[in-house]
Formats: structure tokens, C-alpha cells, sequence
């Protein structure tokens, strides 16, 4: 380090000058320390406010997700299984023993047709026919369904034995005082049966609706769908993944998926 002195100066003057410039640049350090902590400070106050903005209007968006989901009327049938079929015909399933008692006894016409299969715990559907005469390709979607539904996913079965009937075939009237539990029917006549293979598909409707289904069902009614087989993957996790691919709701897509496990059809 070099100093120059000022020869017209005696060595304490010279002390003197050196020390008051120490000084003023001490001073200077210091203010430049406490401007720095004063922009940091700054700075993360700024940062903690655009978080919290951001957190808001995170809060806001979700908000206004849940006000949208609360304000759209559900329809009767959306606390049951449903799809609307490739031919337009609303199909209905039981989803415990309870909602099987309720759909038949409540929702069922005269003119709507009945599946379901010999597999305990099987949910009943119904196609809604209004009058109007279901098509073939309505009749296998619903046996689908209700085979996609049944336990026969969740044990991993290839395909199951449905059958379809008539409403007036379906009974709480058993033979001989035998007891009938909650959602059990007796069935009495002829059985139409068919062996669908257990594939379904999730999409979104016009509107908003997360629907899944039989793959046919969801490709005429859907725009982008998820096809599902049977697989290792558990349900919640190909719930996320589907989220991903159709930007819905979780806890929706859970809801409208069978027990049992899961793989993406590529």
C-alpha cells in the first residue's frame, strides 16, 4: 500500500488528513452496507408480495372452479353410473346395493331394458329408452358397462357374463318366503346373454362433464378420451394421469372409474 505525504505538512498533520479520510470512507462503507440491506430487504418484501398475489389469484381461480362445479344442476342420474350411449340413449348403474334398489324401483319404466350379471355385487343398469327401440350397438355398450362395473375388473377377468331383460322380469317377490337383501331382485323368464370385453374409456362432454364407458360410447360423445384396460397401476394414480390428458377434475374421474387396477391404452 502506498501513501503520499504532503511535504508542505509536518508527519501529525499528515496523520491527521489520512485519518479523516479513513473516516469518510468508513463512513461511506457504512452506507452502502445499510443501503444493500435496505434494497434486500426491499427486494424480498417485493418478492413475498408477487407470492402472495400469485397465491390469491390461485385461490381465486380454484374458487371459481368450485362455484362453476356447485352451480351446474346435477342431473337425477349423476349419483349413479351413467353413460350416454353411441346411439344417444342414456344408460343408468347401480353403483352399491343401495343406488341398484333405487334404480330399480324408481328409475326404471316399462319400456327401458334391465343388465345385469350372475357375479354377486354387480351393479344393475338400465337403458332410459323413452320409448324409442335401443340398437344393437346400445344393447352391447350397456352389457359392457355392466361388466366394466362388476367385480370382474377388480379380479382382473378378460370378460364377463351379462344379460339383459325386460323390467317386468325384475322382482322383490321371491319363491317360497326366501329373503332378498337390499339391492337383490329375483329375476324370473328369458335371458338374452353376452360376453363383453372389459375396456372403458373417460372423456369430457360438451359442457363439462367428465363421462366413462364403454369406448364406443366415449369416442361419439367425448372430444379427447383416455382408453383404460386392466393393468398394475392403482386407480388414483391413472386418475392423475388421465387429470393430466383431459384437464378435469380428480376427485370426478375417480368417481366415474370401476374398483381394480389399471393401465393407458397406447
Amino acid at each position: 500500500m502506498e501513501i503520499t505525504l504532503d511535504l508542505r505538512k509536518t508527519i501529525e498533520q499528515n496523520a491527521s488528513d489520512y485519518f479523516d479520510k479513513a473516516k469518510k470512507a468508513k463512513r461511506k462503507t457504512e452506507g452502502i452496507r445499510k443501503a444493500l440491506a435496505k434494497f434486500e430487504k426491499e427486494r424480498e418484501k417485493i418478492i413475498e408480495q408477487k407470492e402472495q398475489a400469485v397465491s390469491r389469484e390461485e385461490e381465486k381461480l380454484e374458487l371459481k372452479k368450485e362455484k362453476e362445479k356447485s352451480r351446474r344442476a346435477k342431473k337425477w342420474y349423476e349419483k349413479f353410473r351413467w353413460f350416454i350411449s353411441s346411439e344417444g340413449f342414456l344408460c343408468v348403474g347401480g353403483r352399491d346395493a343401495t343406488t341398484n334398489e333405487i334404480l330399480i324401483k324408481k328409475h326404471t319404466d316399462k319400456d327401458d331394458i334391465v343388465f345385469h350379471t350372475e357375479t354377486p355385487g354387480s351393479p344393475f343398469f338400465v337403458v332410459k329408452t323413452e320409448g324409442r327401440k335401443a340398437g344393437e350397438a346400445t344393447l352391447e355398450e350397456a352389457a359392457q358397462a355392466t361388466a366394466i362395473y362388476s367385480r370382474a375388473w377388480k379380479m382382473g377377468l378378460a370378460t364377463a357374463l351379462v344379460y339383459w331383460i325386460e323390467p317386468e322380469q325384475v322382482s322383490k317377490k321371491s319363491q317360497a318366503g326366501e329373503y332378498l337383501a337390499k339391492g337383490s331382485f329375483m329375476i324370473y323368464g328369458k335371458r338374452n346373454y353376452s360376453e363383453p370385453v372389459l375396456e372403458m374409456a373417460v372423456g369430457v362432454l360438451p359442457g363439462g362433464r367428465v363421462m366413462a364407458g364403454p369406448v364406443e360410447s366415449v369416442k361419439k360423445n367425448c372430444g379427447k378420451i383416455v382408453i383404460l384396460v386392466q393393468g398394475k397401476k392403482k386407480k388414483s394414480d391413472i386418475a392423475k394421469k388421465i387429470k393430466k390428458e383431459i384437464n378435469r377434475d380428480l376427485d370426478e374421474i375417480i368417481s366415474a372409474l370401476p374398483a381394480g387396477e389399471f393401465e393407458i391404452k397406447k
